[in-house]
């Protein structure tokens, strides 16, 4: 309807226009003599309505076309029929729309394919010439996060590369590979033994913190030189950290008489914590060597449990304390001589570490029933003297005292010490080198 009025009036304005357009020619027939310029006037006039007019009519079949199109597309979407579209809409009652059944109409095609087709070329690939001239080469990019991440793992390699400096620094001050000599040209027949020392040393001054104290106990026959072992070391520590560091403790002349034994005890409690108060300014650590502790009364044994489990400071916890008695020498001696096949075969390859497994569950339950402080201590025993190692004995005695080392006078020496009976191709010295000295001072 409102399309009809549009039109209608539109129509109107035409006719007014032919009806101006008859009058003015009237007008023109009638009055002639009018002036020049009210006949222009009127004639301008005339040709901008009738422009207007000719504007108006060809918005009006536009709109109408489009609306037209419009529903043309509605219809045939929704499946009504083309004769719908001449009068008005027939209301029907409302059914459930679904997509079934319909069927795509040819403008809806049409539309869609000219949609597809934009995408197609707006996506399409830039196309490069034939020439490899002409195309710009490819650059990667890298990530500068790569850049960080070596950064970062330089930082942690010269970290640990500094730690482990820091760890052969501090091992440095003691000196333990001179250490290790001096015990490998002094020290005879027990190889084993020093190299497990060596390492547990080397485990423990590695570092300056640690949670408790090291405490070593070396167990063997009169002999095999565990007096001079405490020599050599309490010399040697004297030389890397200082005389007030090193205590060398022998019982029978400390505290030689049993009333005294509180005092001994309270003077040992004293002097120990004033070395462990004095090596924890310096940073170093102390050395306490109790040489023939099988002699140390129970109190003073006492005492020093107390300062090995104390937790008053951390100062001592950085402390090693050595041991040295005979404790368990009859089940050295005896493991030795019953299985004399079985440890020439392990003096050969070196295996000290199955010694200690079979001998440290007995050594340690004598222990623990002698003092409870061995209970937590790392057991090492040393074993009995082969003839061989006599032999060196004598050798090492002589030089030291300026005699001519005769090989043969060195024999006869050897042969006047007492041995337990051989078994297969061994014989072990009943004391040791302990006579060793004695008889070269004789010559």
């Amino acid at each position: 309807m409102e399309d009809q009025d549009v039109y209608d009036r539109l129509l109107g304005s035409q006719a007014d226009g032919e009806t101006v357009e008859e009058k003015e020619e009237k007008s023109e027939g009638e009055v002639e003599p009018r002036a020049s310029g009210s006949c222009a006037q009127s004639f301008s006039q005339f040709s901008t309505s009738l422009r207007a007019v000719h504007r108006i009519r060809q918005k009006y079949q536009a709109m109408k076309k489009r609306r037209l199109e419009l529903a043309g597309l509605e219809v045939g979407g929704l499946g009504f029929g083309a004769g719908s579209l001449t009068g008005a809409p027939v209301r029907t009652s409302p059914k459930i729309f679904t997509f079934e059944g319909l069927t795509p109409s040819s403008s809806s095609l049409a539309f869609s394919s000219s949609l597809m087709q934009k995408k197609k070329k707006r996506s399409r690939r830039v196309m490069f010439p034939s020439g490899g001239g002409y195309r710009a080469p490819v650059i990667k990019e890298h990530s500068r996060a790569r850049h960080c991440l070596f950064f970062l793992c330089t930082i942690l390699f010269l970290q640990v590369y500094n730690a482990i400096e820091n760890l052969d620094d501090h091992v440095l001050k003691y000196d333990l590979e001179g250490l290790e000599k001096t015990l490998r040209r002094e020290v005879f027949g027990q190889q084993g033994a020093m190299d497990a020392l060596l390492a547990q040393l080397r485990d423990y001054l590695s570092t300056y913190v640690h949670s408790k104290p090291l405490v070593l106990s070396l167990h063997g026959p009169s002999g095999v030189g565990k007096s001079h072992l405490g020599r050599l070391l309490a010399g040697h520590f004297r030389s890397v950290v200082g005389e007030a560091l090193v205590l060398q403790y022998y019982v029978l002349h400390h505290c030689p008489l049993e009333e005294d034994v509180w005092r001994c005890s309270r003077a040992l409690s004293i002097l120990v914590s004033e070395m462990v108060l004095q090596a924890e300014e310096e940073e170093k650590i102390p050395v306490f060597i109790f040489d023939e502790s099988e002699h140390l009364y129970p109190e003073l044994l006492d005492v020093l449990r107390d300062l090995v489990h104390s937790k008053r400071s951390s100062e001592y916890m950085n402390a090693v304390y050595l041991f040295l008695s005979n404790h368990g020498h009859t089940h050295i001696t005896k493991h030795l001589l019953y299985n004399s096949s079985s440890n020439f075969m392990m003096s050969a390859s070196g295996t000290y570490g199955n010694l200690v497994k079979e001998l440290t569950p007995l050594l340690r339950n004598t222990l623990e029933n002698v003092h409870p402080l061995w209970a937590e201590a790392e057991l090492l025993p040393l074993t009995l003297l082969e003839k061989s190692h006599v032999v060196e004995c004598f050798l090492d005695e002589m030089t030291r005292e300026g005699f001519y080392p005769d090989h043969t006078n060195i024999e006869r020496l050897a042969g006047e010490i007492e041995y337990y009976p051989a078994v297969g191709e061994l014989e072990y010295a009943v004391t040791g080198c302990k006579q060793v000295v004695a008889r070269v001072n004789l010559l």
